[in-house]
């Protein structure tokens, strides 16, 4: 999808379908959209008066050849109580309207706010959710089966509001590579073609792409991530995407983006049931969200550098596999005690945490399909955010929140390390049932110290079990966005 900015008028909009996001009743009763219900002779009046639009949010009215107006279709869309407006509202809304029409023969679509005028702001979020909207996780379906795809999206707006257009665009179409990596099956995408898609990525973005194979990783003594790729005949690789500003030297800030890239998770020995495992091709979206923000990052160009560290592996009960019971060294040194191969994630993690220190990352996030604790304690809603230090999560926080997000801080009290002990070894791999989200996450800060680190669990947020309005079922790219944000609004010189 091309999206363009248009600062005609909008019944001169010439598109197969304008959709146009109005708001609810104000409480005295007055019914929004007065422009676009004098185009339409009083047509939006007798929707709002009869109820069958009330302007909540993502509900929708289609008209056909509304008078006064060149396209041929107007679709309401809902964006709730104007008072309320986020730009995460609005990408939903645009999302909603592209979705709505997609399979109805509309391949061009404008849209446009209710107001007297649009923010850059609210343009990159039509941007936005225009092009995730149109996103469908069909690429093996025959061509008859496809859905159907708007190739334009025209977003009313005022000239000044252009650069909005780029960097809703930027990050969008991060967002859906990211989608797209997370969307592939196993036998498909193994760890070595993801490292595959990253150099092609950062080719054409202008990022520099290193990949380090089996023999680099036994001489890095990356004994964790080794012991969990044992048993598969796809040998490992760690994928290392490096942006270096053009203008920055010598910063004090240097970001490393951790991503989990389990391409295909059986469980390993500690198998898990035949029910859903389909799905485990999602376990390397931590990964493929980190690749996302690296790709948007090479246009959007923010000022400190920012390193992603990406352990792909494939988790496979072959007869070399490691056993419950067997014992791992990690890079950094210390020994780990394997209670349940499926406990793989954080595995591979604390050696690519240990090297993105190593790297020189001043500051460190870490995003993982970690653990079905997750889901129980936050379900399908909230990604679960983790940290060692307060003010860097609350940081990653703000960016969520701007993002449009939504994650929620979980503690990491050091009582919960007591159920971190081994006989044999410094450390189990897992801990006891209770809290197993935060003894996952407090294994990977004995990794992460004393690097101010968040550690995002995505388990119940980065695939979605039935589609929305506004996005599809399948891979949601979750984290994208925030990562993206994060970055440009450090400073070289923070701390």
């Amino acid at each position: 999808m091309t999206p363009k900015l248009i600062s005609t008028s909008p019944e001169n909009i010439d598109a197969d379908a304008l959709a146009i996001v109005l708001f609810e009743a104000d409480a005295k009763g007055k019914r929004p959209g007065g422009r676009y219900n004098d185009l339409t002779g009083g047509l939006i009046s007798d929707l709002y008066a009869s109820k069958e639009f009330t302007g909540k949010l993502l509900s929708t009215a289609l008209i056909h050849r509304p008078a006064g107006m060149k396209t041929r279709r107007l679709l309401l869309v809902g964006g709730g109580k104007a008072s309320e407006l986020t730009p995460a509202a609005l990408r939903q809304a645009a999302g909603t309207a592209v979705r709505a029409l997609k399979d109805k023969g509309c391949r061009s679509l404008g849209l446009a706010v209710d107001g007297p005028s649009v923010s850059g702001d609210q343009v990159q979020a039509l941007t936005e959710g225009a092009i995730l909207g149109n996103y469908e996780p069909d690429a093996y379906k025959t061509s008859t089966e496809k859905s159907g795809a708007f190739q334009e999206v025209l977003v009313l707006g005022r000239k000044s509001t252009q650069k909005n257009v780029g960097r809703g665009k930027a990050i969008a179409e991060a967002q859906n590579f990211s989608r797209s990596l997370v969307n592939e099956p196993g036998n498909l995408l193994t760890p070595q073609k993801l490292a595959a898609a990253a150099v092609e990525m950062g080719k054409k973005a202008g990022l520099q792409v290193e990949v380090l194979d089996r023999k680099q990783l036994e001489k890095l003594k990356m004994g964790a991530l080794l012991g969990v790729a044992i048993g598969s005949a796809e040998p490992p690789v760690m994928i290392i995407v490096r942006y270096q500003p053009k203008k920055t030297r010598n910063s004090k800030m240097h970001l490393g983006l951790v991503g989990k890239a389990v391409t295909f998770d059986t469980g390993g020995i500690s198998i898990k049931p035949a029910d859903n495992m389909e799905k485990m091709k999602y376990d390397m979206a931590g990964g493929g969200a980190m690749l996302g923000a690296m790709m948007a990052l090479a246009a959007l160009e923010p000022a400190v550098p920012v390193t992603a560290v990406i352990p792909s592996v494939e988790n496979m009960p072959g007869s070399r596999a490691q056993r419950p019971g067997d014992v791992v060294t990690t890079m950094a040194g210390q020994t780990v005690e394997v209670l349940n191969t499926d406990a793989e994630g954080r595995l591979i993690l604390s050696d690519a945490l240990t090297y993105a220190k190593q790297l020189g990352c001043t500051h460190l996030v870490d995003a993982a399909t970690l653990t079905g604790a997750i889901v129980v304690a936050l379900g399908h809603v909230h990604v679960g955010a983790f940290a060692n230090q307060d003010a860097w999560r609350n940081r990653l926080l703000a960016s969520a929140n701007a993002a449009g997000e939504k994650m929620w801080p979980m503690p990491l009290d050091e009582e919960y390390k007591e159920q971190l002990k081994s006989i044999i070894a410094d450390l189990p791999n897992i801990g006891t049932r209770w809290g197993g989200a935060i003894t996952a996450a407090m294994f990977l800060k004995q990794f992460a110290d004393p690097a101010p680190w968040v550690h995002l669990d995505i388990a119940g947020t980065a695939w979605l079990e039935e589609s929305k309005p506004y996005m599809a079922k399948g891979p949601t790219g979750v984290g994208v966005r925030t990562f993206v944000d994060l970055a440009m609004k450090l400073k070289p010189g923070s701390r």
